[in-house]
């Protein structure tokens, strides 16, 4: 067995200090139980604000990640630490970053599928990553995923295909708040509906942890942070409220699975 924690809170606009010290909080919280792996969200230290492309980090994730890789020796758990705004050269990536249980680098994982909808801009200021990456653990492989990625089922099938047991999104999925009641709901189930989706497509675990609450004065992000099984059931789940949210998974069982339904042998 594993144990899985996704957190979910709401972030305070463009004041790292003050996010990355709630997360020390949260995970001081959940410090009796078991802890593979903690994930965090698109954006942690920041929020969504124009502020991000301008206040980035170094190619090794500067003292940002520095600080999470604290907490995940202090813990001794392996930690995606969702993504910040990484400048390498004259040009800028949406990255997430892995860390290990000693806190060292496993890897990282530039966004691929950058958003340019509904007033996004991530597309006019950053340039996308160009490959998908799975990352080797302790204890599992990880394949990367972050949020606007989750559209594309294909980015999740090479995942899987390259050996991925568990699939992780840090997110930032958000709506404007000019629409209306009905919209807000069907943007709601759309993202439940892709995090089962892409669980249970590709017999993996699919771990996302999202944003909450009003960031930019027109966008709200919708939480329902939710860790899902092979077989499409919700193992744990956020729904609209500030938590953390755990999961005890069992990778033996995904293998199991994969041996009865071999899903990602088809393209």
């Amino acid at each position: 067995m594993a144990g899985i924690l996704s957190i979910q809170y709401k972030q305070i606009v463009n004041d790292k200090q003050a996010n990355l010290l709630k997360i020390a909080e949260i995970l001081e919280q959940n410090s009796d139980k078991t802890l593979d792996l903690v994930v965090l969200p698109e954006f942690f230290s920041t929020g969504i604000c124009d502020e991000m492309y301008t206040d980035t980090e170094p190619s090794d994730g500067g003292k940002t990640v520095k600080f999470i890789s604290e907490l995940a020796k202090k813990y001794n758990t392996n930690i995606i630490a969702g993504t910040v705004i990484e400048k390498d050269d004259d040009k800028l990536y949406n990255t997430m970053f892995v860390l290990d249980r000693n806190g060292q680098a496993a890897g990282k994982y530039r966004k691929i599928h950058l958003f340019g909808y509904m007033g996004g801009n991530e597309d006019k200021a950053l340039t996308a990553g160009d490959k998908e990456v799975v990352i080797d653990l302790d204890f599992a492989r990880v394949g990367l995923s972050i949020c606007f990625d989750i559209r594309y089922p294909l980015h999740h099938r090479k995942l899987a295909q390259a050996g991925a047991e568990i699939i992780v999104s840090p997110s930032a999925f958000s709506y404007p708040a000019s629409l209306s009641d009905e919209d807000k709901f069907a943007f709601i189930n759309t993202w439940r509906s892709l995090n089962v989706t892409r669980a249970t497509e590709n017999l993996v675990y699919f771990v996302t942890s999202n944003l909450l609450g009003k960031s930019y004065p027109y966008l709200y992000s919708i939480g329902n942070s939710m860790i899902s099984d092979p077989w499409g059931r919700i193992l744990a789940d956020a729904k609209e409220d500030e938590t953390s949210v755990y999961a005890d998974i069992s990778l033996m069982a995904g293998k199991e699975i994969r041996k009865i339904y071999p899903a990602c042998n088809i393209s």
